[in-house]
């Protein structure tokens, strides 16, 4: 079962995001507490890092992200695609951030959270996959 929308980057959209996700895990039937829990964080704090992070070279067409859940007897997978500049990030020199430190955790958490993450930069957008094998 897939489910895709399209909304601003902004702190409103976090909401959004999380409403539509919920909405779409409890249509798949799906009674794992664990593989909800991975997904869900990790499509939270990818989507959180867009907002604040994402920056655009043509700042009047706006910013925006999209993000396309899908799931297969094998895994549960969320695709976010934002229309920002390349995000400068490499995934495998992620650390979880100290403990006095108010930020720094996301990225860390995705990558703790799922099976797999990847970022990479195709036709103007930053694309994230997350996946969570089942």
């Amino acid at each position: 079962m897939t489910a895709a929308f399209d909304v601003p980057a902004t702190v409103e959209s976090l909401d959004t995001v999380q409403d539509r996700f919920a909405s779409w895990w409890d249509d798949l039937g799906i009674d794992d507490v664990r593989l909800r829990f991975a997904l869900e964080t990790a499509v939270a704090e990818i989507a959180a890092n867009i907002v604040e992070h994402t920056r655009r070279t043509d700042q009047e067409a706006g910013r925006r992200y999209s993000v396309e859940l899908d799931a297969t007897e094998h895994a549960v997978t969320a695709v976010l695609r934002d229309n920002g500049r390349p995000a400068d990030v490499d995934l495998s020199a992620v650390t979880m951030a100290d403990v006095d430190a108010e930020s720094g955790r996301g990225l860390a958490l995705a990558i703790a959270a799922l099976d797999r993450l990847e970022h990479r930069h195709e036709d103007g957008h930053n694309v994230w996959t997350l996946v969570c094998a089942r």
